[in-house]
């Protein structure tokens, strides 16, 4: 952590050249975006220490949302990401069961929208797995031999999209915005460097194409006349791993903010200031959209931000799910309520600590998942339990994912009856099904435990 800024005199030992004759001192403090920048007034009352404390509160740079691979890399934090109020299907009872269908998520975000995200706490926009954006402050005092005689600051604001399916290609947009100076400094002369670094992938034989947009350094001036920057990434099909022909490759994309000081100001420098990082990740499952590459193999699959998604259902009058839904609310709020019986059932899926898992390739696995499913169902209400057709067992989790009903047979971890069974209207049950498979395949889940899901019911 940075320490307040202290005015030493230069030693007479080193000889300076009368050009670089120092002016003054600065110092540069990496902070959360939207810190409040202090006054000349407020520093000499001691606000520098406020800095340097939020300089410390920067620290980790992985979402805690980020799964797979990038999810071991750097240091996790504890905050969730800001994420838009999870919607689902409009709540009206729809005419066919074909008519339901999952949302498309968002592909785009605005600068405007990144902006009103962040600040504070929020360190991280979640808008769906296609649309993410972070920022960082930097904040420097500048100070001569009669203590601090100004301010400056600017703020960096990263978005990063995957504005079409069909295409693997990752957007990084940096926009430099709120540049703000007070009191006497040496800000216009400042450089500014922009980088957008593979810091890690997976596998490590992979290669990126990057765009020559990124490095770029420019003077605080120059990059307020030109304050945008678009970089992309892109890795090619058939460099990844996977069963069922995932072709899965995983990467950590950190951007980094290198501000140095302009000459006749000494201090620290260059600062490096690491806002959080991307983990964006490319398939190409055959299970998937766009896996084929729609006669353009080298475009087939897709990208997305391996960060856990959130499957939304609605238990609102009217919503087609809503006997779903409302079994999930009760198999979360009150689980040994439910059936089977079990005094320490604790249903997974409503939190980041334990998401769901899609399982897709294990068919066998699948079927068991129901099969004990249906036997529970069967146990509680009888042979009858389908009220003459009308009625079907709903199981929690889903039998599409790891965590179904037979989970406890495939892994000796899992506690047994660790699930929920309930007849619900077929009509219903169907349409909670077709949401589902449409969340899967609109967000790009893959089987396995390298991605994940969690569940909303609102």
């Amino acid at each position: 952590m940075a320490t307040a800024l202290a005015i030493v005199p230069l030693s007479p030992a080193t000889p300076v050249a009368k050009a670089d004759k120092p002016v003054g001192q600065a110092r540069t403090y990496v902070v959360p975006a939207g810190s409040p920048l202090p006054s000349v007034a407020d520093l000499r009352a001691g606000a520098e220490q406020q800095l340097a404390a939020a300089e410390g509160r920067v620290g980790p740079t992985t979402p805690l949302e980020v799964v797979g691979p990038a999810a071991g890399y750097g240091r996790k934090t504890t905050v969730p990401a800001v994420t838009p109020r999870p919607t689902a299907l409009a709540s009206k009872a729809l005419p066919t069961l074909a008519a339901v269908s999952y949302p498309e998520p968002a592909r785009t975000m605005s600068l405007a929208e990144c902006k009103a995200n962040m600040g504070g706490t929020a360190k991280v926009y979640i808008k769906s797995r296609f649309a993410v954006c972070t920022a960082l402050q930097v904040t420097t005092v500048w100070a001569r031999s009669s203590g601090q005689v100004g301010t400056s600051s600017y703020t960096v604001y990263i978005r990063g999209t995957v504005p079409k399916e069909s295409d693997r290609t990752m957007f990084f947009d940096y926009d430099l915005t709120n540049f703000v100076s007070v009191g006497t400094t040496g800000a216009a002369g400042m450089r500014i460097g922009l980088k957008g670094v593979i810091a890690q992938d997976w596998p490590a034989a992979a290669r990126p194409v990057l765009s020559n947009t990124l490095p770029v350094t420019k003077t605080l001036t120059q990059m307020k006349a030109s304050p945008h920057y678009t970089h992309t990434v892109r890795y090619a099909p058939g460099q990844g791993s996977g069963a069922g022909a995932a072709d899965l490759i995983a990467a950590v994309y950190q951007p980094e903010i290198v501000s140095t000081m302009p000459p006749g100001w000494v201090g620290p420098s260059p600062v490096t200031g690491k806002p959080f990082m991307f983990a964006p990740r490319w398939d190409a499952a055959s299970y998937l959209r766009n896996s084929t590459g729609s006669g353009n193999p080298a475009n087939k699959g897709g990208a997305a931000f391996s960060m856990v998604g959130t499957l939304a259902y609605s238990s609102k009058a009217g919503a087609p799910e809503k006997a779903v839904a409302d079994h999930i609310k009760q198999a979360f709020a009150n689980p040994v309520a439910t059936k089977p019986l079990n005094a320490h059932k604790n249903v997974p899926g409503d939190n980041l600590q334990e998401p769901l898992h899609r399982l897709f390739l294990d068919k066998r696995r699948r079927d068991r998942n129901r099969a004990v499913a249906v036997r529970e169902c069967t146990r509680y209400w009888g042979t009858n339990y389908t009220s003459g057709g009308t009625k079907e067992c709903d199981e929690f989790p889903f039998a599409t994912t790891y965590e179904g009903s037979a989970a406890s047979e495939f892994d000796v971890h899992v506690e047994k009856n660790n699930f929920s069974v309930l007849p619900v209207p077929g009509v219903q049950n169907g349409a909670a099904g077709n949401l589902l498979s449409g969340f899967y395949n609109a967000n790009r889940i893959i089987d396995g435990l390298e991605d994940g899901f969690i569940v909303k019911i609102n």
